[in-house]
């Protein structure tokens, strides 16, 4: 993995910023230069950066700047991540005005196998869902737990008893061949958006989904920028239908356009 802030090779004073862990992120995979829901987020960022810091973003430098790392490391397919931070910031005057800065991180690319997992719901709910901030260590617990417990991965349920998301990504079940996504408090994945177009043809549903009704469902997939897969059980409910679910999935992620890192997308 290599680091740029700025437009530049990382240092270690830019990254002494970020050891604050205040800020917001968005992960995407890029291949052939190219990024599917490019323009959600960047989005992602702007809103972020506006509901975090309380300033704009310039979305157009931000996609120079994504450019600029792959080109300098002669890349064209890879797996980037997109931090705004800032090394001005100070927890002590959170309200003082501050400029922001752009961490890019560039790695080899990644896709998700669709190799079927078996999850388990917990009782867990992120602080302000809405948004994908650095506060990540619970998630990851989460799903450290899950696995010490034989399970593959963890998905969050409310306080009273609605599924929202999974640790790192989101859900959606098959009810006969109507799609439901979780209406809970969630972060709303760029990739989830990207199949709710997908499935457009389809019977689509955003609702509460209780997890006293998950028997009710025949498949379910999880989704993040890294790809689809499918759900084989929850707890003790199994999904026979995930792994066509699954396949019908990644064909409607088909039709989303790639939109080039080159050219600007007018985001915001």
């Amino acid at each position: 993995m290599t680091l740029y802030c700025n437009g530049h090779h990382a240092s270690v004073d830019d990254l002494a910023g970020a050891l604050t862990n205040y800020g917001h992120f968005t992960s995407l995979q890029v291949r052939g230069g190219a990024v599917q829901g490019l323009d959600l987020h960047l989005q992602r960022l702007q809103e972020g950066t506006e509901a975090l810091f309380g300033t704009l973003l310039d979305a157009a430098q931000v996609q120079a700047w994504m450019q600029h790392a792959l080109h300098a490391e002669e890349m064209r397919d890879a797996a980037l991540r997109v931090t705004v931070f800032s090394r001005a910031f100070d927890f002590r005057q959170p309200l003082r005005p501050v400029a922001v800065d752009v961490l890019v991180a560039v790695a080899p690319p990644v896709s998700m196998p669709a190799t079927a997992r078996r999850v388990r719901s917990v009782v867990y709910q992120r602080e302000l869902p809405h948004l994908k901030h650095v506060g990540t260590f619970a998630l990851f617990e989460q799903r450290r737990q899950a696995l010490q417990d034989g399970f593959d991965d963890a998905v969050f349920v409310t306080d009273d008893g609605q599924v929202s998301e999974g640790s790192t990504w989101n859900i959606a079940f098959l009810h006969d061949e109507q799609v439901v996504w979780p209406q809970a408090p969630a972060l709303r994945g760029t990739h989830e958006r990207l199949l709710q177009a997908g499935f457009a043809a389809a019977q689509q549903q955003v609702r509460p989904v209780a997890l006293a009704e998950l028997d009710r469902f025949s498949g379910a997939i999880a989704c993040n920028s890294a790809g689809v897969w499918p759900i084989e059980a929850i707890d003790g409910v199994a999904f026979t239908r995930s792994e066509m679910f699954c396949q019908w999935a990644r064909g409607s992620l088909e039709a989303a356009p790639w939109q080039p890192l080159g050219v600007i997308t007018g985001a915001g």
